[in-house]
């Protein structure tokens, strides 16, 4: 039986570097900011992280944080772009932090108040389930490159949990997740969540006991 669980495949999640507005705990939706050095560096770490697994398909948001995250990784050259995976549109809340917000509504809570002119959390999980879907028809091993909420909510839609559920799942900057099944594609789990060891650790990539993704030449990585 194990070794029917090893051969199931798995979704890494990788969370972009940080930029000059999550430094800040501001909001960064559609806004298009570039990753800070300290960014760079960590997307780097991530490559490392992810050198010695093979990935069937590699897709990125086209957000520069998280394409910028992707090419560092060393993913670029096989990386697709899916618009489904850019940031919650934070509409009028963009670019403002929770203590701005909360000052012009007390008591305002992202995943279940959404943003006024931009997206719902219910607007976020049609773009999540659309990218679960055709994760689930890849035969192979997948990596995401994306941003915070985003990735919280798909998160939630993996498990089959409401949307909202995404709250719980805190997600730093380049941060790894692993998500997959236990028995079957009938029993999705989280394998992994929020690795992030980032400049002067180990940069060891956890493997989740899995041999789903290799080890092997990974695509997009050169030695």
């Amino acid at each position: 039986m194990r070794s029917v669980i090893q051969q199931l495949p798995l979704v890494y999640l990788a969370r972009h570097g940080d930029t000059a507005w999550t430094v800040l705990g501001r909001h960064t939706g559609l806004i298009d900011l570039p990753l800070t050095e300290r960014g760079e560096q960590n997307a780097r770490r991530l490559g490392e992280r992810l050198k010695g697994l093979t990935f069937a398909r590699v897709f990125t948001s086209p957000l520069q944080r998280a394409s910028r995250t992707c090419e560092l990784a060393g993913f670029s050259t096989v990386a697709s772009v899916d618009h489904d995976l850019v940031e919650w549109n934070y509409g009028a809340y963009d670019g403002k932090t929770n203590s701005e917000i909360h000052e012009q509504r007390p008591g305002w809570e992202l995943f279940r108040d959404g943003c006024p002119g931009g997206e719902s959390v219910a607007d976020v999980a049609v773009r999540a389930d659309r990218v679960i879907g055709r994760l689930r028809a890849i035969d192979g091993c997948a990596l995401l490159f994306s941003s915070r909420h985003f990735l919280r909510v798909l998160a939630a839609r993996w498990l089959g949990l409401d949307p909202a559920a995404g709250r719980y799942f805190l997600l730093d900057t380049a941060a790894l997740c692993v998500v997959g099944y236990e028995q079957g594609k009938h029993d999705p789990v989280i394998r992994l969540w929020n690795d992030c060891p980032h400049e002067g650790d180990s940069g060891e990539a956890a493997h989740c006991n899995s041999s789903a993704c290799g080890p092997s030449n990974p695509a997009g990585q050169t030695d």
